[in-house]
């Protein structure tokens, strides 16, 4: 990073990741998504060290003042990495060096009935497996009950994915994609069924194909199911780590916000993330916060701050406004409003050694989705 970066680098890029990066061009080798599960209308940029995943296609960024110097775009080669180096821009000013993900050896291959190896797993920063085992979900299925920020369905009717990813299929993926592309680690999450599991059967059975041919970590990702026993099953099927997402806490907002998923309520979530730490171990549990959709700061960090106290990594991650959503035209929280959020919780997870490199696999080990690991890092060394 150059000198001109005055900041702190967690600050840069939270700023960055906020605003996100307005691409006159975009080399069609770049890692990018549209729609689906996770994170949608993004591109994975390495800075500095850190990967993040830093909205692209989105009306924040169209505005933002993050740029590519166009001499300079792809058209060096980090020869470390093997990846085109770019010079990042913010309003003309020269910030730093990034590369960019490319596209992985394993979307080159199809399975012996056609379909594309990218249509059952994709690369989500720079070495994880993501698949969304069912893209259909009865929440988003009626537009009542559908997450106001969801574009599962986007990917599937584009014809960018399949409806139901097989074990066997995700087996096939997985071991292509760790023998070529040196995967680290799996995050495999669902559309909620219609059924009490909840998405932890095919949690399972997704898990016991993939491990029965490659030794990867893997984080399965659903609502609580109706029954605990099922966070035994899907540890004993392969699950080393489990996300259940809260994504919006204060309950008013929750029933507007995500109004088929508020059925499920905060006291419900609160006794499964019991339930699954006694089962998973503390820091092998977490769930997705999005700040950004009215929750204050005040309710975020308490609510983090008895997540953290339960054994519950709480994943802050800034809110994206995706393209064809209710939400499409709500603005990304501002940079100051996630500092003041993820710096007291990078020093709780700090102070009670609770920190993202010790979750096995998932979002909150990758952490590209948010700058909280960068934070970590400053609180730790402020700690020393």
């Amino acid at each position: 990073m150059t000198t001109q970066l005055k900041m702190k680098a967690s600050q840069f890029l939270t700023d960055l990741q906020t605003k996100g990066l307005r691409l006159t061009s975009l080399d069609q080798e770049h890692v990018s998504r549209r729609g689906g599960a996770g994170p949608s209308d993004h591109q994975a940029i390495t800075v500095d060290g850190t990967t993040l995943m830093v909205p692209i296609y989105t009306q924040t960024a169209w505005a933002s003042p993050f740029t590519l110097s166009d001499e300079s775009m792809g058209k060096v080669t980090d020869a470390a990495q093997n990846k085109p180096v770019s010079q990042l821009l913010s309003n003309s000013i020269p910030l730093a060096d990034v590369t960019f993900a490319i596209d992985p050896e394993f979307y080159k291959l199809s399975t012996a009935d056609g379909i594309p190896y990218s249509h059952i797993a994709t690369l989500h920063s720079t070495d994880v497996l993501a698949t969304t085992v069912l893209q259909t979900c009865i929440r988003y299925e009626s537009r009542r009950k559908a997450c106001q920020f969801c574009s599962i369905g986007q990917s599937l009717r584009a014809g960018r994915t399949i409806a139901h990813k097989t074990p066997q299929q995700l087996a096939e993926v997985a071991k292509a994609a760790v023998e070529l592309d040196g995967i680290k680690h799996i995050v495999m999450t669902t559309g909620t069924p219609a059924s009490a599991d909840r998405g932890a059967k095919v949690m399972c059975e997704s898990a016991k194909g993939i491990k029965a041919v490659v030794d990867v970590p893997i984080q399965g990702q659903c609502e609580p199911p109706k029954d605990p026993v099922w966070y035994q099953r899907m540890k004993d099927a392969g699950i080393d780590s489990l996300g259940m997402h809260l994504e919006v806490i204060t309950p008013e907002l929750r029933k507007t916000i995500t109004p088929g998923k508020s059925e499920v309520s905060l006291e419900e979530y609160f006794q499964a993330f019991e339930d699954a730490v006694a089962v998973f171990g503390r820091g092998q549990v977490s769930t997705y916060i999005l700040a950004g959709l009215g929750d204050t700061e005040e309710t975020i960090i308490g609510t983090c701050r008895k997540l953290v106290a339960m054994g519950v990594y709480p994943f802050v991650v800034p809110f994206v406004p995706i393209s064809g959503t209710p939400l499409e035209d709500r603005p990304a929280p501002t940079a100051a409003f996630m500092e003041a959020v993820l710096q007291p919780l990078a020093q709780e997870l700090v102070s009670l050694d609770m920190t993202s490199d010790k979750v096995k696999a998932g979002c909150a080990r990758c952490g590209a989705c948010s700058s909280l690991s960068r934070f970590e890092k400053e609180a730790a060394d402020v700690t020393v």
